[in-house]
């Protein structure tokens, strides 16, 4: 079997992302938790490589589209380049 891909800037972007989504959103992450099961703080620490599926499920909560967050993945990154 093949070793899986990981880039580590990419998920610390996106981790970047969802800590900007939630912040904006005044939720917790026991809150986001309890709401969906899904364990966002492994993925805001930058070391869980992401399904799309469940980013999907983290857009719908957040009532973005996968568009717009990865809109605002691409001002983190541009962030990190300045």
């Amino acid at each position: 079997m093949t070793k899986q891909y990981v880039d580590k800037e990419l998920l610390n972007d996106i981790a970047n992302a969802l800590k900007t989504l939630r912040a904006r959103h005044n939720v917790t992450l026991e809150a986001f938790y309890f709401d969906t099961g899904i364990h966002l703080a492994r993925i805001e620490q930058g070391e869980t490589n992401i399904t799309v599926s469940t980013l999907s499920q983290i857009c719908r909560y957040f009532n973005i589209n996968l568009q717009d967050f990865f809109g605002l993945v691409e001002q983190h990154q541009k962030s990190n380049q300045s």
